[in-house]
């Protein structure tokens, strides 16, 4: 478990060993011009200043915004530094830094297969940051090798649970392809219970790519093409025979003209041929009757 750990001012430290290392400096100049007991001395105070001073120096850390420290003691962890700014912790403690700022993670294109077993090409793009730095340095080898591989597992599993579109399964209640904030509701759930033991959380995840991969991508269009023409062609028919309907009942109200079954079988007929062709109907003026 993460703990926070207050660290102290590191400005304090820096100037003591500053003004250690003047110290050494002067007993260094002072050497030439004695000899005997206080040579030795001033040589061993000059060794001890530096060495202080290095000691010193060495428990300082800057720690820059969105950035923490992880501190560890022969083994054991001590806590994490958080605070900003320049700080001095005990020079024996073992020091790594771990960004906390948020961060953008784009998978490779993977070729899976749907719910249905069709093969689709799928990518996506993933913002994340670190909220625990403990389980970041200590439960995971290589967080950042983990992240991409459960990434790409996660959306493997995504893909594998929900069909490309519903012209196969018109049942389905989530497609990839329409599935919009559902989908991304339920890649951002699978990846958050994969990258909750890594201690990073999935702040949102977007699919950036999504096809038929190329082997049936022209097959698959066909099928999309054929299925929006027969729909369309549906409609169509239906309208218009919703407006065949309307003619008939108006003259029939109207009295415009009176029609025998055979009449109106030749008018619907007519009508139909109009509103459902794929070209202009060209008119054919009768001179004569219907029967000739």
């Amino acid at each position: 478990m993460e703990k926070n750990k207050k660290a102290s001012s590191g400005f304090s430290a820096l100037l003591l060993a500053f003004v250690l290392v003047i110290t050494g400096v002067l007993f260094c100049t002072m050497i030439v011009s004695v000899s005997g007991t206080q040579h030795t001395l001033y040589i061993s105070l000059a060794i001890v200043a530096f060495v202080v001073a290095l000691i010193l120096l060495s428990g300082l850390v800057v720690v820059q915004p969105n950035t923490s420290v992880v501190l560890t003691f022969f083994g054991e962890y001590i806590g994490t530094v958080k605070e900003n700014g320049l700080k001095f912790v005990n020079p024996l403690y073992a020091k790594q830094k771990i960004s906390l700022r948020l961060q953008s993670l784009e998978s490779t294109k993977l070729k899976v297969n749907d719910k249905l077993g069709n093969p689709i090409e799928i990518a996506a793009v993933i913002l994340w940051e670190i909220a625990d730095t403990y389980k970041v340095a200590f439960d995971v080898v290589n967080f950042s090798g983990y992240l991409t591989n459960q990434s790409e597992a996660a959306i493997r599993h995504l893909a594998s649970t929900c069909p490309y579109d519903s012209i196969e399964d018109e049942n389905a209640s989530v497609t990839l392809r329409d599935g919009g904030e559902k989908v991304i509701e339920l890649l951002e759930q699978e990846l958050n219970a994969r990258m909750v033991k890594a201690g990073i959380i999935i702040k949102e995840a977007r699919i950036s790519h999504l096809a038929y991969s190329p082997e049936i991508a022209h097959a698959m269009l066909q099928r999309q093409q054929a299925t929006a023409i027969v729909s369309a062609r549906s409609k169509i028919v239906e309208g218009a025979v919703g407006m065949v309907e309307m003619a008939l009942e108006l003259l029939s109200k109207k009295q415009i003209v009176i029609l025998d079954e055979e009449r109106k079988a030749a008018m619907v007929s007519n009508l139909l041929v109009v509103l459902c062709g794929d070209k202009a109907a060209s008119p054919v003026v009768n001179t004569g009757s219907l029967y000739q």
